[in-house]
């Protein structure tokens, strides 16, 4: 736990949270003071609801720390159980409220005997643990308190069956890689159980062993609950996420082998990459061509992250210089995915360092989150966002995967519109397509000072290539200890870089 005025990943109980309210007929209990309870203004914003989000806050005040929490918990627990019946309750903690370390196991027993609904205590360590850890223990929680509590053995399902877990609420484009990969599956001859946790009812969990294998479409939730269902039940389990040609095309042979399927699925993958993605063709043609070398530097959750460093380095042609991930708890499985497509891996969760990366390279485009959008906006470096965290319009209401065939279409338009292209700057220029007289300062440290010569010396130059000299010229003045920016001073720039 730390202060921090920016977080890629938010704190746990939000991941909680976002797995409680995916589930139907769910209903999850905050206990945390006022501030920790912006979950519902978040997720009905985003989302794009039109029913209430299922959460309570229990709020922890004055009151409540004078007297004890016991009753105001147990009282929100049986209060939402009549009101709203649901099938599970989910009360959690956050951060904040886990100070007062409270036995809340106990409330939980004492609202047992009052209420009809199932109620679990979110098992999760809230000082060690982050959004993503704390919604794949969340899950795995509720999957394993479910599938136990059915001792009648489950059969097969005769013909070849699929689970797909973690795909749940605020998720970066989840709802259509969903559809995409349902598509596939469909086309496969393979029939889809559940998909877990949206939209599932916690009383279908019990069906959940009747599939032939899981699919975890992300690592950053869904894999600890396929492997306790490999543990326990035998199960299989496909990790591999199905985004660009190659993953793809690898997903669909290892679901095919899992499955023992009698189709010509090599036909099938030819077909669809030739005939449904364009990114095969577009590959070829000369406008990715043109980005052929051209540098990128990638940042993201481990599984968006990942892929597309692959995407961008096997199937585009484009020089990946730094690829990074802020899921630190998984750095070893990503260090060993792309460091033998990118010069250099950097996993953090400061995103100074990350901005401080972005400057110091100064690629010809970034793929990152919306903090590596905004970097690009100061740096006037174009970003496409690849990852959560995002803002309200990563939440498109058009179809956009990011899986399968149809998500290759999608990542391809992202590389290539991410790009500044040709003379683009310049014609913009020409045509008055923005004002080019002001020069915005764009580096992250703003400690130097120009004088107005060197400024208008500065407007003198052409816009598509003027904010590279002013950041070359502004790196010369920091490396000689200079304070001031003067005419001379360019020159002397110009002459050390060879201009």
């Amino acid at each position: 736990m730390k202060l921090a005025y920016w977080m890629y990943a938010g704190p746990a109980h939000i991941g909680t949270l976002r797995v409680a309210s995916s589930f139907k007929n769910v209903h999850g209990i905050m206990h945390a003071p006022l501030g920790d309870d912006y979950f519902n203004v978040m997720r009905s914003m985003l989302e794009r609801e039109r029913d209430f989000t299922p959460v309570t806050a229990s709020i922890v005040d004055r009151y409540v720390l004078a007297r004890g929490s016991q009753e105001k918990v147990v009282e929100n627990i049986t209060r939402k159980d009549k009101e709203e019946k649901p099938d599970l309750i989910v009360l959690t903690p956050t951060c904040t409220s886990s100070i007062l370390q409270e036995d809340l196991q106990n409330f939980i027993r004492r609202a047992q005997a009052s209420t009809d609904s199932d109620i679990l205590l979110a098992d999760v360590n809230h000082y060690r643990v982050n959004e993503f850890q704390a919604a794949d223990r969340t899950l795995e929680q509720i999957i394993s308190f479910y599938v136990r509590s059915n001792p009648n053995e489950i059969v097969q399902t005769k013909k070849p069956s699929a689970n797909i877990l973690g795909i749940f609420t605020l998720g970066f484009h989840h709802q259509h890689d969903c559809r995409e990969i349902y598509r596939l599956l469909k086309d496969l001859g393979i029939e889809i159980n559940l998909v877990i946790p949206e939209g599932c009812a916690v009383t279908d969990l019990k069906k959940l062993t009747k599939a032939w294998i899981n699919i975890v479409p992300y690592r950053e939730i869904g894999l600890m609950a396929a492997k306790f269902l490999e543990k326990e039940y035998k199960m299989p389990y496909i990790s591999t996420t199905p985004m660009g040609l190659v993953e793809t095309a690898a997903w669909i042979r290892q679901i095919c082998k899992q499955t023992n399927s009698q189709m010509d699925y090599e036909q099938y993958i030819d077909h669809q990459t030739r005939f449904v993605s364009q990114a095969a063709w577009f590959s070829r043609s000369i406008d990715c061509q043109n980005l052929t070398g051209k540098k990128a530097l990638v940042f993201g959750d481990a599984t968006h992250a990942a892929a597309i460093t692959k995407i961008l380095v096997r199937e585009m042609g484009i020089n990946v210089c730094c690829a990074g991930t802020y899921c630190q708890h998984d750095g070893d499985w990503f260090r060993e995915q792309v460091q033998a497509f990118c010069d250099q891996v950097l996993i953090t969760d400061d995103h100074t360092r990350v901005g401080n990366m972005i400057a110091e390279i100064e690629p010809a485009a970034i793929f990152g989150t919306q903090m590596e959008r905004h970097v690009g906006k100061r740096l006037d470096i174009p970003c496409g966002v690849i990852s959560a965290p995002i803002h309200i319009q990563n939440f498109p209401l058009s179809y956009r995967p990011f899986l399968g065939y149809e998500g290759t279409n999608q990542i391809a338009d992202l590389v290539y519109n991410s790009f500044t292209l040709g003379m683009e700057d310049h014609l913009l220029e020409i045509f008055g397509g923005h004002d080019v007289k002001t020069v915005i300062t764009k580096n992250l440290s703003t400690d130097l000072i120009w004088e107005s010569s060197a400024m208008e010396e500065l407007q003198k130059i052409p816009g598509f290539v003027r904010n590279r000299i002013k950041r070359n010229t502004e790196k010369f003045a920091r490396s000689r200890k200079l304070e001031k920016i003067t005419v001379e001073v360019m020159y002397a720039a110009k002459e050390a870089l060879g201009a």
